[in-house]
C-alpha cells in the first residue's frame, strides 16, 4: 500500500510544480500498476482532468486495445490517490464498481466521502480506506494554497462600494 501511495505522491508534487492542484492517483490490479496520473485541468483547460478521471480513462484505453471487457475489469481496480476523490470522482469509481479506494487526506471542500457520501446513491459500493500518509498529502495541497493559481477565474463577488 505505502509503496503505491508514495508513487501517487510523486505523482502529485509533479502536478504541484505545474501549478496544479496537487493529486496524484495509480491504478491498480492483483498488486500491478496499470494506470497513472495527476491532476491537469489548469493544462488542459479542461475541469475534469482530474486524477481518477486521467487514469480512468487509461484502464479504458488499455482494455480496448487488448480486448478486455472494462466493465469486469475495473472490479479488480484498487485506486490510491493522495486525496479523497471528489464528489465527481467518487461518482465515477461507483459507477465503475471498483474494488477499493485508499486515500491520503480528506477533501473537506468537495469529498465524495466527507462532503456527500456519494456511497449512499449506490446498492455496491468500493471499501473506502483513508489517512494513508496524510500528512504528507496534506502538506502539498498547503503548499499549492499558500501561493495562488494564476489559472483560476476572476472572482465574480460583488466589491462593496465606497462611501
Amino acid at each position: 500500500m505505502v509503496e503505491f501511495m508514495n508513487q501517487a505522491l510523486e505523482l502529485a508534487k509533479e502536478a504541484l510544480t505545474a501549478k496544479e492542484v496537487p493529486v496524484g492517483c495509480v491504478f491498480t490490479v492483483d498488486g500491478t500498476i496499470v494506470a497513472k496520473s495527476r491532476n491537469c485541468v489548469n493544462l488542459t483547460r479542461n475541469p475534469t482532468r482530474h486524477a481518477e478521471l486521467n487514469c480512468i480513462d487509461q484502464v479504458i484505453e488499455h482494455c480496448k486495445t487488448n480486448n478486455i471487457d472494462h466493465l469486469s475489469y475495473f472490479k479488480k481496480v484498487c485506486v490510491y490517490v493522495t486525496v479523497e476523490p471528489c464528489i465527481m470522482c467518487a461518482a465515477a469509481l461507483n459507477n465503475l464498481n471498483v474494488l477499493e479506494v485508499v486515500y491520503g487526506c480528506a477533501n473537506d471542500r468537495f469529498g465524495g466521502k466527507t462532503v456527500l457520501d456519494v456511497s449512499n446513491f449506490y446498492e455496491n459500493s468500493y471499501i473506502l480506506t483513508g489517512n494513508l500518509m496524510a500528512d504528507e498529502a496534506m502538506s502539498l495541497l498547503k503548499q499549492f494554497y499558500k501561493g495562488t493559481n494564476p489559472n483560476a477565474p476572476e472572482s465574480k463577488a460583488k466589491k462593496k462600494k465606497e462611501m
